[in-house]
């Protein structure tokens, strides 16, 4: 790198701790792990790192005052920053959904209409219902909006959601997703450090491009060979050798993680045996 990039990380909140992950699985975690650490240095890269609000970070990299820094996707768009989403990062998922209580008759968005809904994201709120073509008094709410209906501030609320408890827990139900959202590294517009950032977006890709997939390894006999590479779901051609055991080849092969559920029973069908699974450390396609 041609000087040292300085890059925003949450210093608490969901985010926080799969971030301070997604580094040490990259080997550039920082140097003085803490609680109370508000600056470090990263081991192994020319990486300043800046701790602060998951929500200020948008507009530290928009300022210029850090490079890139890793925030939701959500707060990218709410406040309507003027950044680059350089990478998905495939935690912290959770979408923005409209929520009414219980005993409302309401069953899609497009029964907001004419509604009081209570939302800490006006502005994606607005947009989105703009775009359906509904109108609807928003009323902006810092925390916990789950109890607006209860309290008789809002008929509705437009919330993020992550498993839907906190809505069942506060006598609310989903009508519907507006917005669906992620953790992202987000790299400030017009940057020169187009190679610093390239790396970090490579090394940080290549972990979460592991993450998504597994390395399969699996013996099948030579004539049944046809019928076991039918039912890989990979898009690169897998590896096949031939054993010590006359008629029987080795296949080494990418598999998406979230596949291995259906595909084991399949693989078993078609006679494969020593059937093995293991994590991938780093992937770069």
């Amino acid at each position: 790198m041609n000087r040292r990039l300085t890059m925003a990380l949450p210093s608490k909140g969901r985010l926080r701790e799969p971030s301070w992950a997604l580094l040490e699985a990259s080997g550039v975690a920082p140097q003085e792990p803490g609680e109370r650490v508000l600056q470090a240095h990263c081991r192994n890269a020319d990486i300043d790192l800046l701790f602060v609000r998951a929500d200020d970070v948008p507009e530290y990299v928009q300022d210029g005052v850090v490079d890139c820094g890793i925030t939701g996707l959500d707060l990218v768009y709410e406040r309507e920053s003027d950044v680059e989403v350089l990478l998905r990062l495939g935690f912290g998922t959770c979408s923005l959904q409209a929520a009414v209580s219980m005993e409302d008759d309401a069953t899609s968005i497009d029964d907001l209409a004419g509604r009081r809904i209570a939302t800490s994201h006006p502005r994606i709120a607005a947009k989105v219902l703009a775009e359906r073509g509904i109108k609807a008094e928003l009323v902006r709410v810092a925390g916990s909006v789950e109890i607006s209906p209860r309290l008789g501030l809002a008929d509705a609320i437009i919330d993020l959601v992550s498993t839907g408890s906190t809505l069942r827990t506060n006598g609310l139900r989903s009508i519907g997703v507006l917005f669906e959202s992620e953790a992202v590294l987000v790299g400030r517009k017009g940057s020169t450090d187009h190679v610093a950032r390239q790396t970090l977006t490579m090394v940080l890709g290549s972990v979460i491009n592991a993450r998504a997939n597994r390395y399969l390894l699996c013996n099948v006999k030579k004539d049944r060979l046809s019928e076991a590479l039918a039912v890989l779901p990979t898009t690169g051609s897998p590896t096949v050798m031939d054993l010590a055991t006359p008629g029987v080849v080795a296949v080494h092969a990418l598999v998406p993680a979230a596949d291995i559920w259906s595909l084991l029973p399949k693989l078993e069908a078609c006679g494969a045996s020593s059937i093995l699974t293991l994590p991938v450390e780093r992937m770069v396609p």
